[in-house]
């Protein structure tokens, strides 16, 4: 009786999307097919609902225990491994959606599409009057960066260390996640930008924190130009202190800074400043410089290696300071997953492929040493 009430249901679906599809592919497909296009459907979607049931129960996991440690860090508690999360994130094991008769192809994506470097220069343009002045050569950037990472006491084992890692060594001031090397079958795969990859809520983040001092490095350099130099400056420090006050319109956190910088113009605008050969490498040495400092207020206050500075500059700050102190014993047993987000880590090979946090360093430190031998970053080596 249930088995014959499904049959009809089935039945009578498969009749309602033939109405509905177009009519040359309505006549192309049989009530056949349509009918077991949705039993494959229903089994699928109740094979994704169970799998996201139990991904949802280890993620909130995950949660629990880092909120659990940033408590005990606060009050000088040691931290072990009963801390962690100590199982690996479940994987959908169940069958793959199917395609629907009346519409092959791919499913379209929920999200939106992910901003490029147009999409970046035209909100600039719109929202601020602002056209970032490019380089003459990505060699100019590479000088410009090391300049301001050397006034910022960065070495040049770090600087170039996160650039061969970041962009496989090869990566220029533009090159933005995804689309290196530029191809037609490419396509972003996230915002980030540059040669240590700044996320747009990054760039928001940085100038709503740092937008004096960027102001002030800006203005400096005014003071020693003249005529036109001085005159593009000049427009180029109004049009950074609009971005600034768009910055700080949000309390000072990084959902806020993130929802100025995914949903809105002016947000998308600010992330043009990475290409501008004057802002662009301080605002990615400040990120760096940020990570330094997170340390040193920690306690630790031995310099860190590059591959310890990619693991925050590529975990977040408090997640890769916990890594970079984290015993070796603990770094054998922990998962990687600890220290992301659900959709940041299924985002992240490196991630998903080491497994365990000794893989994860192990894997940044291969990267970088197979890398700095690249062109790229041997120009950003004798640039420093």
């Amino acid at each position: 009786m249930q088995r014959d009430s499904l049959r009809i249901a089935v039945i009578a679906l498969a009749a309602g999307l033939l109405q509905a599809a177009p009519p040359g592919r309505a006549q192309d497909v049989s009530p056949a097919a349509i009918a077991d296009y949705q039993t494959k459907l229903a089994q699928y979607d109740q094979a994704r609902q169970a799998y996201d049931a139990e991904a949802d129960v280890y993620w909130n996991a995950v949660v629990e225990k880092r909120r659990a440690r940033n408590a005990k860090r606060r009050d000088h508690v040691a931290i072990g491994l009963s801390d962690y999360v100590l199982t690996q994130p479940p994987r959908y094991a169940g069958p793959p959606r199917p395609v629907n008769p009346l519409k092959p192809g791919p499913e379209p994506s929920k999200r939106p599409p992910i901003p490029v470097v147009a999409d970046f220069l035209k909100a600039a343009a719109e929202q601020y009057r602002f056209v970032p002045q490019r380089p003459a050569s990505d060699l100019d950037f590479k000088r410009a960066y090391a300049q301001a990472a050397r006034a910022a006491g960065l070495t040049r084992e770090q600087i170039v260390g996160v650039y061969a890692f970041e962009t496989g060594g090869r990566g220029a001031y533009d090159t933005q996640a995804g689309l290196e090397p530029p191809g037609p079958d490419k396509h972003a795969i996230s915002p980030a930008l540059g040669y240590n990859q700044l996320l747009s809520t990054n760039s928001v983040s940085i100038l709503a924190e740092h937008g004096g001092r960027i102001l002030a490095a800006l203005r400096q350099k005014a003071k020693a130009a003249a005529g036109d130099t001085r005159f593009a400056m000049t427009a180029k420090i109004e049009a950074l202190k609009r971005m600034i006050a768009f910055s700080r319109s949000v309390p000072d956190s990084w959902n806020e800074h993130d929802r100025l910088a995914k949903t809105t113009a002016g947000g998308m605008g600010i992330h043009a400043t990475i290409l501008d050969i004057d802002i662009g490498p301080l605002l990615q040495v400040q990120k760096l410089l940020d990570s330094v400092h997170f340390a040193r207020a920690k306690g630790y206050l031995a310099p860190l290696s590059a591959a310890e500075l990619e693991l925050m500059n590529l975990t977040g700050d408090g997640n890769g300071f916990d890594m970079v102190t984290m015993p070796q014993a603990l770094r054998e047993r922990v998962p990687t997953a600890n220290f992301f987000q659900q959709s940041g880590y299924e985002r992240n090979p490196v991630a998903r492929r080491t497994g365990v946090v000794a893989g994860l360093v192990a894997e940044i430190q291969r990267h970088i040493d197979n890398t700095e031998r690249s062109q790229g970053a041997r120009d950003l080596m004798a640039a420093f």
